[in-house]
């Protein structure tokens, strides 16, 4: 039997204080086309949780922004940790979904357990194990793991596999939260164009943010 994979509405918005620092930083670094200044273009999403991730959908708002300089205007699209590209699912549906369609029998019972049709998760599973493999997030993300790197044949089961066994700590087992939230980071620079070295722009974000929310922490 599966274990339950719903995540609840604290996850979603730990992600939100993740994407907006994201696109603080993206609109620090200025435009990338003409060097101006990047004003808030935010707008509005309709994402979809299946059964896992009801609680999610209430959390629409997708980081956008904009050139402030006349004659170039162009937009800019921080890296998400909520929002796979232009898929409507929300990305973590799209992980633990693709994860439960290669766990279960059929695509019946995995459409069952985590109310995304069929159609869909033949869909996704051919993206994971086709087109991912090929793209230079995945070249990225695998060279952090020590070798060997998850199963690219098997995405994305062994990478969820293996982020949860660097993860465990004794006999206990991470959160589903917790290893959808490194894998976020992980598919972070996927997740646009706008960004280049996305891999590299996300790490150094994390690793700043990490260290000043434990300043915070630590100040109380």
């Amino acid at each position: 039997m599966l274990p339950d994979l719903r995540l609840e509405e604290e996850f979603f918005e730990s992600l939100m204080v993740w994407d907006a620092e994201l696109a603080r930083q993206v609109a620090a670094a200025r435009c990338p086309h003409c060097g101006g200044p990047l004003h808030q273009a935010n707008y509005l999403r309709k994402p979809r949780g299946g059964l896992l991730a009801e609680a999610g959908e209430e959390l629409r708002l997708r980081h956008s922004l904009c050139c402030g300089r006349e004659g170039c205007r162009k937009r800019s699209l921080p890296p998400s940790l909520r929002f796979l590209g232009k898929r409507v699912y929300l990305e973590a549906v799209v992980l633990l979904a693709s994860v439960v369609a290669q766990l279960e029998a059929t695509l019946q019972a995995a459409r069952v357990h985590t109310g995304v049709p069929r159609r869909t998760l033949r869909r996704w599973g051919a993206w994971w194990r086709g087109v991912f493999p090929t793209s230079r997030t995945w070249t990225e993300a695998r060279a952090r793991f020590v070798p060997p790197a998850p199963d690219a044949a098997e995405l994305p089961r062994s990478l969820v596999a293996r982020v949860s066994a660097e993860l465990t700590e004794g006999l206990s087992a991470p959160p589903v939260s917790e290893v959808c939230a490194v894998v976020a980071r992980l598919l972070a620079p996927a997740t646009t164009a706008s960004v280049t070295d996305g891999a590299r722009f996300v790490r150094d974000v994390a690793v700043r943010f990490t260290a000043a929310r434990l300043t915070q922490k630590m100040a109380f």
